[in-house]
C-alpha cells in the first residue's frame, strides 16, 4: 500500500529523510519486528492518550489528546507519562475515537508525528538512543525507517515514561 497522501505531504514539507519499508500485513509492533527480523526495541509504537491539560496563557484547560511514542517491547507507565507530560489523568483512547479524530490512517498504524494531528507528542528517551527506528506509515503493510532524532526536531518532547513489558511465564499461576 502507498503512504497516505497526508503523511507524504507532511514528510515532504518538513524535508524528512526516511526509507519506505514494505512488509506483510502486521498488527503489532512485536509482529513487525519478527517480520522485518529486527530487535523489538527498534520498532516504535504510537499510543494516543487523552488527558487533562492545565490552563496556560494561550490555552484553556480541558481534555486533550496526546501522543506517546515508545519501543514495541516496552509498556507505557501512566504515572510516569503524567509526570513527564505534565498532563493529568492520562488514559488510552478508544478505537472509535481514533477512527473519528484521525482520518485516513488505520487504527494501530498511526504515524508518530503529533504535529500532523495538532497534538503534543512525547518520545521515550530509550528510542532516542537508537540510530534508526521503524515507525508506522498509516497502514498495516508499510513502515518508515528514520532517525528518532527527526521526531525530536519535528517537536516531539523527550521524556521517560516506559517500563519493561511484564510477560507471564508459562506454567506459573499469578496470584
Amino acid at each position: 500500500m502507498p503512504i497516505p497522501a497526508k503523511l507524504n505531504k507532511f514528510l515532504s514539507k518538513n524535508k524528512v529523510k526516511f526509507e519506505k519499508v514494505k512488509h506483510k500485513q502486521v498488527f503489532t509492533g512485536l509482529d513487525k519486528a519478527a517480520t522485518l527480523r529486527v530487535k523489538p526495541n527498534l520498532i516504535a509504537k504510537t499510543l494516543i492518550m487523552s488527558a487533562f491539560a492545565k490552563a496556560t496563557a494561550d490555552k484553556r484547560s480541558g481534555k486533550i489528546l496526546a501522543m506517546a511514542i515508545l519501543a514495541s517491547n516496552r509498556n507505557l507507565n501512566k504515572k510516569k507519562f503524567a509526570k513527564a507530560s505534565k498532563l493529568k489523568n492520562p488514559d488510552f483512547v478508544t478505537e472509535t475515537l481514533i477512527k473519528n479524530r484521525i482520518k485516513g490512517f488505520k487504527v494501530g498504524a498511526i504515524p508518530p508525528f503529533g504535529q500532523m494531528f495538532k497534538m503534543p507528542s512525547f518520545i521515550d528517551r530509550g528510542l532516542l538512543k537508537e540510530r534508526n527506528i521503524v515507525v508506522s506509515a498509516g497502514n498495516y503493510e508499510t513502515s518508515l525507517k528514520l532517525s528518532p532524532k527527526t521526531m525530536e526536531k519535528l517537536g516531539s518532547i523527550k521524556a521517560d515514561f516506559s517500563e519493561v513489558k511484564k510477560i507471564a511465564k508459562p506454567g506459573k499461576k499469578r496470584r
